[in-house]
């Protein structure tokens, strides 16, 4: 066997492992999109007819809006919170060296050892313990709180990787030149890890405003827009739910993409700064 035919069938075995996981992926949000037009009360294939009707039905629900506005709450305020926390956290571990640092690590890490539904359950029982104690009940506040316990873990590890290939001598040249340590945060440190801040920030704000299960179990009679989803699909689906699906599937690729953009501007700035020292 030729090594030519060996690089052309590895080669196509890649490309072709390639598109079979494109296909695996994106098949399913395609037949959402497509069923979100059909002008049937039944979701089948094929498709008789299209319509928009759903989208409509969709907003005229009461529950609907309420439940965006609980959702878009959660998640603004989990974002500010699990990106300000796991920056520190990710500042305290890379760059810093202390007594039970590993006990940190271990500790920072626990929430993602738990399934959701678990530490969700863990974290009811515990609120309700409190909550009796203190003379509260669960709803959004204690949503938030799961939600930022859960997802900082997530956003220190992302900000970690940008930690970790930062330049401290850009730090030190900075103060060489009599800037201040404010000064030095504004204008090289922050900068610097924004690629990273803002791929955290973005990637908290999406598990927060999709997750399930945390918030079923902490939310209390409130209701975010997962558990709407799941109240509906509990008795019978409907079309609208696919409809649903479109309209949040556009806005987060639209901020996924918006975040590369900026990150990659970042990347650039660093790059210059970086060679003009």
């Amino acid at each position: 066997m030729s090594e030519h035919f060996k690089n052309r069938t590895v080669s196509a075995l890649l490309i072709g492992s390639i598109l079979a996981l494109l296909v695996f992926l994106y098949i399913p949000i395609v037949t959402l999109v497509v069923f979100s037009f059909t002008g049937s009360r039944v979701l089948t294939l094929p498709i008789e007819s299209f319509s928009l009707e759903w989208y409509g039905e969709l907003w005229r629900k009461p529950d609907f809006l309420p439940a965006v506005i609980n959702s878009a709450v959660v998640a603004i305020i989990t974002t500010v919170f699990a990106t300000l926390l796991g920056t520190a956290g990710a500042i305290a571990w890379i760059r810093y060296r202390f007594r039970m640092q590993r006990a940190f690590q271990t500790l920072t890490f626990a929430p993602l050892l738990f399934p959701q539904l678990l530490l969700g359950v863990v974290m009811l029982l515990w609120f309700s313990v409190l909550g009796s104690w203190l003379g509260f009940s669960t709803g959004l506040a204690t949503v938030v709180i799961g939600h930022v316990v859960y997802i900082t873990p997530f956003a220190l590890v992302v900000v970690a990787v940008q930690v970790y290939g930062f330049d401290d001598t850009l730090e030190d040249a900075a103060r060489d030149a009599g800037a201040t340590g404010y000064e030095v945060f504004r204008e090289v440190t922050f900068p610097l890890l924004w690629p990273g801040i803002l791929s955290a920030a973005t990637f908290a704000f999406l598990l927060s405003w999709g997750n399930f299960y945390v918030s079923y179990s902490l939310a209390g009679t409130a209701r975010t827009l997962p558990v709407f989803v799941y109240s509906g699909i509990a008795v019978g689906s409907s079309p609208i739910y696919p409809a649903l699906a479109t309209l949040n599937f556009l806005p987060a690729l639209g901020l996924v993409a918006f975040a590369e953009v900026m990150r990659r501007r970042a990347l650039k700035r660093q790059k210059f700064v970086g060679a003009s020292e």
